[in-house]
Order: C-alpha cells, then structure tokens, then sequence
C-alpha cells in the first residue's frame, strides 16, 4: 500500500543551506536559510483490525493443525469492496523480512527464491483452481440463461460420460434422483457438468466474461496475477465439463471473491479496495477514494434464486458445518485436487456470505494441501463457522 498510495503518503524534505568555507566548515554569524518539512498525510483503510485479528487466528490454527503449507483467509464487505481482512500464513516478520524459518523454506530452491515465495501475497499474487466453489459460477449463469430452474430432476449413478471419458461424482455409489437445489447442497459434479453441457461454450464463456472471471479486479496493490484459462476455441465437451466444476483453470482468490460478491448482491460488480480517504495531520480529509460500479452483472431474480440455493447448501448440505444457530448464511465448499491429479494433494476451501438474504460480509477460507481429512466442507467448515461466530455479532447482522 505504501508503493500504491506513495504521493499522498511521503511528504516533503527540509532543507537548511549554510555558507561553509572551501574546507566545509560552516562561516559564523552568517544567516541560514531554512525550510521546513511538510509531515506526509495519513491513509484511512478498511482493514478492521479485530476482524483481521480474528482471520490472522483463524489462519494460524489451520496451518498447525493440518500441517498445511499455507492457508489464506479474506473478508469482505460484498456491497461495496471494502476489503476487511486479508491473511496468508505462515507469515514473515516485518522486522526481520530477510529470514526464513519453518513452512516459508523448501528445499528444492535458493534462498532468494524462497524469500519472493515467502513475501508472496497468495490471495492476489497467485492462482489455484476454485474446485466447487466455482459451482456457485455455473449455477448462476445456468440460471439467468434459462438452462435450468430450482426444481428442475436430475439423476446422479456416481459417474457422467462425456465423450470417451468417464468423470466421477465425489461419492462413488451416486446421489442417485435429486433437483437442482438438492444436486447444489450435495455438490454433485455429474449435474454440475449437465448445466454445463447445456449451456455451452458459446454462452458459458459468455457469462465468464461477463462476470469478469477473465479480467483483473483493478484492487489497490500491486502483482495482481492474470486467470489462466483455456481459450474458447480449445475448448471441447470434456474441457467444458471440467470447467463446470472449478478444474482445469486457475484464478486468483481476489479475483473470484469479487465476482462472487457480484452473483450474491443483486448483481453488482465492485472493485475491491483497501484505501478509504487520506487525511492530513489535523485530520483534515484531503483525498476520498471512489471506485467504479458495474451493475445488471445478473439480474437481481437470479442473484436472490442463488443466495436461496446457498443458504440451503450451508443449513442442510455439505456446508452444514459453518451453520450458526440464529443467523442465515449461504456458502459453497470445494476439495479441488491439485496436479498431477494422481498426486493426492488438494485444496480445500469455503465460501461463506451473511446474512444469505442481504449480506454483510463474505469470507473465503482456503487450505493448500492440508494433511489427513482434506474435504473442504470437513476442514474448513468448522474454521468458518468460528470465523462467523466472531465476525457476525461484531458487525451487527440480525
């Protein structure tokens, strides 16, 4: 932020000029000429520190206790932008940024890459595959195109068939007959690629673009990466399949947390941001941030279909265990398998927004390659649930 904000932040230097002698010492009772520093103004944020204290905790217990090799968690205020938290452990110390210790060293590289693999900030400067999580994407496309209603009946034997490859459901017996809302809190793949199927490629990257999974957020930092993603004209059923479920392309944390504030507010886009206004040192405001708005991202129907969806997932689902007696909350789990897809390594994560009919804030937890149990409704369930019990009360949802 200090790189981003440095012309409101520096300052001016003082100066005072003397007349010295040609060996440079100064001439007695000779004037100076003096100019006084101008002090560099403040930058308001929107971190909340008790929110990202509670965040900071959060990520530190999910690193110790499955020996993950990092975890990130983000808070968000989904209306606006305003970015409240943002955590990635194991951290370095600021003090000391040159030193490495622990999870921040692997031994298959140098020491100066280890230390810009450390510095890294995961939720903006890297991309992972979303896994289930991107469902919510597909679900809302599918919906506002038309393809599929709530109630519409699907059937799952564990398995689909998409040209000559055969793509398994996460549980092996099959879900058996289901609806939509029903295939959606059981994260059912087979469905999930049957919306896909219909929609398309032609329209499913139509509402990709749309929804500005392709595109950069514009948040105030800097090192924000790009999605990577197949190019339209590569992309065959098999591809599209697997796009449908969150695999086979990478985005950035920041980058999908943004468009998934859009799909659960009403539809609109906003740019995440840290930088509030900027005030000089008598607290005078000098500068107030404003940043765009895209609105009609989805229509407003579709956006409230979807949070009714996702409250299910949470109260009912595979999300059941970041249900808070007393509150609504819509969310999404994912358990994406990281490649080589044979290696065992995942990552999983949770989307979470509440109150799910107008929501306050949104929190996305991710785990890279926890040890053990790695399902994300498993794993980072109970992580969100406590992150929640924190944060709701402190920011006033009913």
């Amino acid at each position: 932020m200090e790189v981003k904000y440095e012309q409101y932040l520096k300052g001016t230097d003082g100066s005072i000029l003397t007349k010295t002698d040609a060996g440079g010492i100064e001439i007695a009772n000779v004037a100076e000429s003096r100019e006084e520093p101008v002090a560099g103004n403040n930058l308001m944020t929107t971190i909340d520190v008790n929110i990202q204290m509670y965040s900071q905790q959060i990520a530190e217990k999910a690193l110790q206790s499955k020996k993950a090799n990092y975890v990130s968690v983000m808070v968000m205020n989904p209306k606006n932008g305003e970015i409240y938290a943002m955590v990635n452990a194991p951290e370095y110390n600021l003090n000391k940024p040159y030193e490495l210790s622990g999870k921040q060293i692997d031994e298959g590289l140098d020491y100066a890459e280890n230390l810009n693999r450390m510095w890294r900030n995961q939720c903006i400067n890297d991309t992972y595959e979303p896994g289930s999580t991107f469902k919510v994407v597909t679900a809302a496309a599918a919906l506002e195109a038309g393809k599929v209603t709530l109630d519409d009946r699907f059937f799952c034997p564990g398995y689909k068939i998409v040209d000559d490859r055969r793509i398994k459901c996460h549980k092996v017996q099959g879900h058996g007959s289901e609806n939509f809302v029903e295939a959606t809190m059981n994260s059912c793949n087979p469905v999930f690629i049957e919306i896909g199927l219909r929609l398309g490629v032609d329209d499913f990257y139509r509402y990709i673009n749309k929804f500005e999974i392709t595109s950069k957020t514009g948040i105030d930092l800097p090192g924000e990466a790009s999605t990577i993603i197949h190019d339209k004209s590569k992309v065959g059923n098999v591809e599209l399949a697997t796009i449908s479920f969150g695999q086979s392309f990478q985005l950035t944390p920041i980058r999908f947390i943004t468009t998934l504030s859009a799909l659960i507010n009403g539809g609109t886009m906003v740019v995440p941001h840290f930088a509030k206004k900027v005030t000089d040192g008598n607290g005078n405001v000098v500068k107030t941030f404003d940043y765009p708005i895209k609105e009609g991202i989805i229509t407003s129907g579709t956006s409230s279909k979807l949070d009714e969806v996702l409250e299910n997932v949470v109260s009912k689902g595979t999300g059941n265990k970041a249900s808070i007696e007393g509150f609504s909350i819509g969310g999404k789990t994912a358990t994406s398998q990281k490649l080589p897809r044979n290696s065992g390594k995942y990552i999983a994560s949770f989307m979470a927004f509440a109150p799910a009919d107008n929501p306050k804030i949104i929190a996305m937890i991710i785990i890279d390659e926890p040890k053990g149990t790695y399902y994300g409704g498993t794993v980072a369930g109970p992580l969100m649930k406590e992150l929640l019990e924190n944060i709701l009360p402190y920011v006033g949802a009913e």
